[in-house]
């Protein structure tokens, strides 16, 4: 691809500084696109250090206007006709100083490559700070692609119809010349009619050519806008779910940016149709294909506006709350924050379109705080049209499903659409004793509902297969401490709910049992239980967690399988199976004088005690009182292998004996055994 291709390839910003590059008379863009590559093909450089070789790239560039001004005289373009033969006359003053004119072409040659490499070092910087997804880094570039493609056939149509609007002008002269011609010679009327009815032919011509390309653009724009409408969708997805812990990639910029370019270019597809309008206002004929063709292609472009603009109005940021466990769980007088965007960015409407709000479907919400605030970008840190909106709710309610509502105007070049959005779902509350309850029925609801308007889920809520019950329940470990469930974790979580299984790929769970129904043998459910331990991770066990110190979910069964197998001292750290608001503890293996293994285990630790003493602190000293009063450290390798003060003395506080801040707790705790 030449040089000059590539220029008319970049963004507005670099054809703007190649406009301005051309804004000099020395050489005009005219003699550059047409002689683009037998320009870039000469050695203009040397040329301008050797006069004789400059003198004979001047006479072949006078060959070539020539050659150029009579192709222009055979498809009667007038105009450009017009513009060589002057081209021509100003670069004759360089008859005597053909050096000087190669130095002004190699100049300008130099400055369009500069303009080429600031353009790419651009898209390189662009590139290292939002480092695009590997899953998605194919798709996006055919987007990129796409939409790049779509950008440089615009412009080209640009080209297109000022040619177009030339050629009509051209007409639009030799017929006006024709009318006030008085000649009455009938020959030469004659020849002068022929002449008129050829170039209305080709004007005829170039309109039918110019609308079947506009045709094919709107194609391509529907195309690519139903490409970036599954991008939206799966985004959306991507959102839901990261709101119960996913580690999605949410960021909103490179859609914003597609949106709004190929926004650019429909609305500049629509801007033709009305020249097209005043050309045919200015001229028009039977057939004239103009009349036929652009009702039906302003309809058309007007709808696939109007559904770019409505499908880029979303949810950024869903409803939470600052201190709240997560998203989409309201409570009644505590403010919550909410953010919409409109992914088709458009500087002149900053802060000119109102985004109204309003929440509740089924029921009315006393809502404190503004109901209508203007769609800016100065409350978006990458710049996009936001309103992020902050209210209370004021009236107590159940646990029901609502949704917060956004309505606004678009209003641009006679364009005029309604534009609506709403949050998904969200369970509001009045005290924070229901706030478990309400995340497990966000978390449910997300999990395995994609279509954020079925408030009625619950009514007949569907089954949880146990692969998305056990992803979902890794993501919220992830959530709390960046480390999900391992496989080993998976299975045992599984077995308990299951029994033992082949496979556990069949196997299904309900609502009723994930959040109401007790754990057999327990006084609380499924979901209590584990988000007593989730609270405890992300409170006290955040580290450890990470580092993979905790097995967490072993069975006691597999835990005396795993143990016996070491030796004296081994050690695991798991969580507690009969404790409501999450217990950890720690097992050992010791062995009798016959060499018979013997599992120990010491009762939970919980919050209560965390409180006081760190975990790490407790592994490292803990200790047993034999009969005589001889201290015993039963502790010595963290399963499998690793020594206990190489596994935790990161941890450890440097103050040892009576300086330790948790002597006290260390000299009175009484550790008693039990049977789990």
């Amino acid at each position: 691809m030449s040089q000059w291709e590539r220029l008319k390839q970049l963004d507005s910003v670099c054809l703007q500084k190649v406009d301005e590059l051309y804004s000099r008379d020395d050489f005009p863009m005219d003699v550059r696109d047409y002689l683009a590559q037998w320009i870039e093909d000469q050695d203009w450089e040397g040329a301008s250090r050797d006069s004789s070789r400059a003198v004979v790239l001047f006479q072949i560039l006078l060959e070539n206007l020539d050659n150029q001004y009579s192709r222009f005289t055979q498809e009667r373009c007038f105009l450009m006709q017009r513009n060589f033969k002057r081209f021509k006359q100003n670069f004759q003053r360089f008859q005597e100083d053909p050096c000087t004119l190669a130095e002004i072409i190699s100049w300008f040659l130099r400055s369009e490559k500069r303009i080429l490499e600031d353009a790419e070092l651009a898209q390189e910087v662009q590139m290292l700070q939002v480092q695009p997804n590997p899953m998605e880094t194919e798709s996006q570039r055919y987007v990129e692609k796409n939409v790049r493609e779509f950008k440089n056939k615009v412009q080209v149509m640009e080209h297109s119809l000022r040619c177009l609007e030339e050629q009509q002008d051209e007409f639009d002269f030799k017929y006006q010349t024709h009318r006030m011609d008085g000649t009455t010679d009938g020959a030469e009327r004659n020849e002068q009619l022929r002449v008129l009815q050829g170039m209305l032919n080709r004007l005829n011509n170039s309109r039918m050519i110019f609308l079947s390309e506009l045709s094919a653009m709107l194609d391509s724009a529907e195309s690519l806008l139903a490409k970036l409408t599954e991008d939206l969708d799966q985004w959306k997805r991507r959102q839901q779910i990261s709101c119960i812990g996913a580690p999605e990639d949410t960021n909103l910029d490179p859609l914003e940016k597609w949106f709004t370019q190929v926004g650019d270019g429909m609305f500049q597809l629509r801007k033709f149709l009305l020249k097209l309008e005043e050309l045919l206002d200015k001229l028009s004929y039977d057939e004239d294909p103009i009349k036929d063709q652009k009702p039906i292609l302003q309809e058309r472009v007007d709808t696939l506006l109007t559904t770019l603009i409505k499908s880029a109005f979303i949810v950024e940021t869903q409803p939470s709350m600052p201190q709240g466990r997560g998203p989409l769980v309201l409570r009644t007088n505590v403010q919550f924050s909410v953010k919409a965007r409109l992914l088709f960015k458009v500087p002149e409407l900053n802060h000119a379109m109102k985004v109204n709000v309003s929440i509740g479907k089924y029921r009315r919400f006393n809502v404190l705080g503004t109901s209508s605030k203007a769609l800016n970008m100065s409350e978006s840190m990458n710049g996009g049209m936001v309103a992020d909106f902050r209210h209370l709710l004021s009236l107590s309610v159940t646990e029901e499903l609502h949704t917060i509502h956004f309505e606004t105007q678009f209003e641009m070049h006679g364009l005029s659409v309604s534009l609506e959005t709403t949050s998904l779902p969200v369970v509001v509350i009045s005290n924070s004793s229901q706030q478990q309850s309400a995340w497990a029925s966000v978390l449910w609801f997300n999990m395995l509902c994609p279509d954020p308007n079925n408030l009625l889920f619950f009514a007949s809520s569907p089954v949880a297969s146990w692969s998305q019950l056990g992803q979902m329940l890794s993501w919220q470990f992830i959530a709390c401490a960046e480390r999900g469930l391992n496989e080993d974790q998976l299975e045992t979580l599984a077995q308990k709910l299951f029994g033992k299984q082949q496979s556990y790929d069949n196997c299904k769970i309900s609502w009723t049992r994930f959040s109401k129904e007790n754990i057999s043998g327990q006084s609380f459910t499924l979901w209590v239980w584990l988000d007593g331990i989730l609270n405890l991770v992300k409170v006290y066990l955040s580290q450890l967690w990470n580092d993979g110190s905790i097995l967490g979910f072993v069975s006691k069964g597999k835990e005396k399988v795993l143990l016996k197998k070491k030796q004296g001292g081994t050690f695991l750290l798991r969580f507690s199976e009969s404790c409501k608001d999450g217990g950890i503890t720690f097992s050992w293996v010791e062995y009798t004088n016959d060499g018979e293994p013997n599992v120990r285990s010491v009762q939970p630790f919980t919050s209560v005690d965390l409180k006081q003493i760190p975990l790490a602190e407790i592994l490292r000293n803990f200790q047993i009182m034999e009969a005589e009063n001889a201290p015993v450290y039963p502790l010595q390798f963290l399963y499998p292998n690793t020594p206990k003060d190489q596994a935790f003395g990161k941890y450890y506080n440097e103050m040892t004996g009576e300086q330790s801040p948790y002597f006290k707790y260390i000299k009175t705790k009484l550790v008693f055994f039990c049977s789990e």
